[in-house]
């Protein structure tokens, strides 16, 4: 089956794209063309039947970006990188032969011009860079202005900018202006993002999950208070435990072994990942039942796999004196106890993370979130991959810098269910 990707773009960067991408036989593109870039908005909105969302360029999706994250679209960018920098700089040196000084440049992040120029071995002490990253709101005027002035003032020479409006904007006002090229490679990057997202979503969407249910210590309480009482905490249970089917989109049912069985697939799966840190399931059936519970859930491509799994997570359960829900996923990796905020330090982990493993502030904080998503359980290389989006190489550079700067370590590995090498998995090393 293909992947259906929305493309958005100015008619000649589709263009560009579509010839690309002749030999992606994986990809069907569908191209939604703009001429100016707010127009995305609107565009975001017929494109409900693709797989991942692509944009050629920065500024679209910045317009967008709101929409697309409150419908939690899967989406993807063609990066204003390094790379990209570069090729423009190159591009200005050789074909257009302008000196590499005295211009201004707008970007998305200045973190990536400083790289270059640091690379390039040049001061940049003529060169004024414009980040828009931070911006509320993306105002085209104010970066023209910015530019305009310094070439009004006479210490530029021209402009290299990333946004194509403010290059239309500059040269109606007569000052030379470039706009940056975008590489091929970074065209091919984002183009196997968009593959690894879509296969990825359709794997969580056919994964399957099973929990199994149970009251705690339940002859104990059959001896103390007689098969009556406990007859009516059953039917409280199945009460709770079929309003969670309800929401969850998933199917409760009784086995003879007084639990209850839950089987469901996206619905439940998306509740559980977003419920590491407080999983209101045990609150909920605490407080309805006056008794302690045991939760445990399974994930697999089958369902005998995703019982098995469910059946090994309710015996982590056996561990602990009160409530206590437990995961094991496809990879047999138990995860838990859900609900039981694991608390770290992190502004020591943001310090570690930037002067450690040298990462920016944009990933540092985005590691953080992830840590704290996962309630700092183990975590491996795909499952950094997943939350960025990013392709499994990506994420397992990433792991390197952590790894060199010491800021985890190596705690476990996982057992594939399929044919292939364990894959390590870590923690944080604080």
């Amino acid at each position: 089956m293909k992947i259906k990707v929305a493309v958005f773009g100015r008619p000649e960067l589709v263009d560009r794209f579509q010839h690309y991408q002749l030999n992606q036989d994986e990809i069907e593109a569908i191209p939604f063309i703009y001429h100016k870039a707010s127009e995305a908005v609107e565009l975001v909105e017929r494109a409900f039947m693709c797989d991942v969302y692509l944009f050629l360029e920065s500024l679209p999706y910045l317009y967008t970006q709101s929409k697309i994250k409150k419908k939690r679209l899967p989406t993807v960018q063609v990066a204003l990188d390094e790379y990209m920098i570069l090729t423009s700089f190159y591009h200005v040196k050789n074909h257009h032969e302008q000196q590499l000084r005295r211009f201004s440049i707008d970007v998305l992040d200045e973190n990536h011009v400083t790289e270059v120029l640091t690379e390039l071995n040049l001061t940049g002490d003529s060169i004024y860079t414009y980040s828009y990253k931070h911006d509320v709101k993306i105002n085209l005027e104010k970066i023209a202005d910015h530019h305009e002035e310094l070439w009004n003032s006479g210490k530029i020479d021209y402009v290299l900018t990333s946004l194509h409006e403010v290059e239309k904007i500059l040269n109606k006002k007569g000052v030379p202006t470039y706009q940056m090229v975008i590489p091929k490679r970074n065209v091919d990057k984002a183009i196997e993002q968009c593959k690894s997202i879509a296969i990825l979503n359709m794997s969580k969407s056919a994964q399957i999950v099973a929990g199994y249910v149970r009251i705690k210590d339940i002859e104990k309480i059959r001896e103390d208070k007689g098969d009556l009482h406990l007859k009516e905490l059953q039917i409280k249970l199945y009460q709770v435990l079929l309003k969670f089917g309800h929401k969850t989109y998933a199917s409760v049912l009784t086995n003879n072994e007084n639990q209850y069985v839950i089987f469901g697939t996206r619905g439940v799966l998306d509740h559980i990942t977003n419920h590491y840190r407080d999983f209101p399931l045990i609150k909920e059936i605490e407080n309805m039942l006056d008794t302690s519970i045991e939760i445990g859930f399974g994930l697999g491509l089958t369902a005998k796999q995703a019982e098995d799994h469910a059946r090994l997570a309710l015996e982590a359960c056996t561990h602990n004196a009160n409530s206590s829900c437990y995961i094991v996923n496809d990879r047999q990796e138990t995860i838990g106890p859900l609900g039981v905020k694991k608390v770290f330090d992190t502004s020591r982990l943001y310090q570690a993370l930037i002067h450690k493993a040298k990462l920016n502030n944009e990933l540092s904080y985005n590691f953080i979130d992830f840590v704290q998503l996962r309630n700092n359980e183990p975590f491996s290389s795909s499952d950094i991959a997943n939350y960025y989006r990013v392709t499994k190489r990506s994420a397992e550079r990433t792991v390197n810098k952590l790894l060199n700067g010491d800021v985890i370590k190596v705690v476990g590995e996982e057992k594939p269910y399929v044919k292939g090498r364990p894959r390590k998995l870590f923690q944080i090393n604080m």
